[in-house]
């Protein structure tokens, strides 16, 4: 690893998102730039790849067609294979020179819930290996994720105040997610969960692109769900609230304790702990999963079984 120059992430579906949260944190404490493809993508892609470049595959199974494929496609390209995957002894970590099992135990639905707070997890220590105890980031990290558990039970002894908003939204036929910084991943993936249980239509975007399109479907019948904790990029994040409520659309956000200021341009919010920007996906998380939990419920469908997916 001392040797690479270049890290690419391969991944489908929940695990691709946190892929793109693990891209933030490896480029920002290690310094080594990283992109994340879908690896259904990947495998047909005629890119170059250097032997300095390493693959990361990331898989909650171990079993992810794709992601199989997208190894198999470099395996004669001598290059270092590393894996992130849950399940013992599958097929990835079989065919990966290195990785690291999320020890998450079974993930018992289809949706993916605990694999996606694990591999973020793993993926946060994987960017601290890689950086230096000299980064000024390294100790609070390390810090903060001795401390998430205790906030993790923080959000889940408010479940809730989280079910209420959802019964409150559970009819809406459209659905926004929009974070900035590590939040987008965060939102991305907390859209993919609500259609992926409750059917609802919803998309995750960037906050900062919704005046280059999205806006153009706001209105009262499409609310949006706005993850806006923390510096640096909180008065950014409430600027877009504030264009989303100018076109009538219901807003639900996602704020840090303490920052009551939001309120007034909110229909409803959810408190999370404070946490250090680098690692608010894994609260994030919990979160939109719930969200989407007690809608899917609300609606009355199999959570654990959704339809169409295997």
């Amino acid at each position: 690893l001392k040797f690479i120059d270049r890290l690419v992430i391969v991944a489908c579906g929940t695990s691709y998102y946190a892929g793109l949260v693990g891209e933030y944190l490896i480029e920002e404490l290690a310094g080594i730039p990283v992109e994340v493809q879908f690896a259904s993508e990947f495998k047909y892609r005629k890119e170059p790849f250097s032997r300095s470049t390493a693959l990361l595959a990331i898989s909650q199974s171990g079993e992810t067609a794709d992601t199989i494929a997208a190894l198999k496609k470099v395996e004669d390209y001598g290059v270092l294979r590393l894996g992130v995957v849950n399940a013992v002894g599958s097929t990835i970590a079989r065919l990966t020179d290195a990785g690291v099992y999320c020890h998450a135990g079974p993930e018992k639905a289809v949706a993916s819930t605990k694999a996606f707070i694990a591999q973020v997890s793993v993926l946060a220590q994987i960017a601290l290996s890689l950086s230096s105890p000299s980064n000024k980031l390294f100790k609070p990290l390390l810090q903060e994720l001795n401390d998430l558990p205790a906030k993790a039970q923080q959000i889940l002894d408010q479940s809730g105040t989280i079910q209420q908003v959802a019964l409150k939204y559970k009819d809406y036929r459209d659905f926004l997610f929009i974070g900035r910084g590590y939040s987008f991943p965060t939102a991305l993936e907390g859209a993919l969960k609500l259609k992926e249980v409750s059917y609802i239509h919803a998309e995750g975007y960037a906050a900062g692109e919704m005046k280059h399109g999205p806006l153009a479907m706001i209105d009262e019948n499409f609310p949006t769900f706005a993850i806006a904790t923390g510096e640096p990029l909180f008065e950014k994040t409430v600027s877009n609230i504030q264009e989303i409520r100018a076109r009538k659309g219901p807003v639900v956000a996602l704020a840090t304790e303490g920052k009551t200021s939001i309120e007034e341009f909110c229909d409803d919010i959810i408190y999370v702990p404070g946490v250090i920007e680098e690692l608010q996906p894994i609260l994030h998380g919990i979160v939109t999963q719930l969200f989407a939990y007690y809608i899917a419920v609300a609606r009355g469908f199999d959570v654990d079984r959704p339809r169409n997916l295997a």
